[in-house]
Parts: C-alpha cells; structure tokens; sequence
C-alpha cells in the first residue's frame, strides 16, 4: 500500500498557509503553518531590486517546502502567479521530482476555509 503525505498551500508573492496531514498519511489534513516572505523595498538601482527579489521570493519557497516533508500530492491555489512559480520549483528540486502537483486561483481564504477547500481537493 502506498502511503500518501497531502498538502494543499494557499499563497500569493508574500504569505503562504500550509494545510496537510500532520503525522499520519490518512488523518484528516490541518493547518501547519503560515509563512511570510520578505517584503523589498524599491528604494535602491533596478538591478539590485531584481536580484533581491529572486533571492527573497527562494527564501520563501525554501521556507514553505520545508513544511512538506515526504510530500505525495501537493495542491497550490492563490491570487496570483506565485502558485505556477512555486510548482516550477518543487519541479528543480530533487526531494519533490516524484511528487503530483496541481495549481488553481482562488482568493484569500479563512484557515477554516482553506482545509475544508484542500480536503475536497484530495
């Protein structure tokens, strides 16, 4: 039998919610965690701010993967372009090359919400 760990993630280019199945593959999916990125200010020469927002926006997909550990299936929505960004680098890293991933657009939702969303996703 394969064991199975789910995630669903809401985010947009600064906070992500991480909803998944705490310690168990078949227990019902939770919220794990909240993850703020940086916000850059745009007070310095293009070029920098560039290169800051690169460096920021890997920060905090590093942090939100860091949340999906043994990850199966994951389950991206938000308001933006940053899910289709974030399954392109679960994709370039190798821990997540066998995981299923799937995206949608949705707007901010309440913790609640968002695993009652995420557990009709799996």
């Amino acid at each position: 039998m394969n064991k199975q760990k789910q995630f669903g993630i809401w985010m947009d280019n600064h906070q992500a919610a991480i909803v998944g199945n705490e310690n168990e593959e078949d227990g019902p999916l939770t919220l794990l965690a909240h993850v703020n990125g940086e916000h850059v200010s745009q007070d310095s020469h293009e070029k920098n701010i560039n290169n800051h927002e690169k460096t920021a926006q890997t920060r905090f997909f590093k942090e939100i993967a860091s949340h999906l550990v043994n990850a199966t299936h994951v389950y991206v929505t938000g308001t933006q372009q940053a899910q289709e960004q974030f399954i392109h680098f679960l994709a370039e890293t190798p821990q997540f090359k066998n995981c299923e991933t799937a995206e949608s657009t949705s707007n901010k939702m309440s913790d609640e919400k968002l695993v009652e969303y995420m557990s009709s996703k799996f």
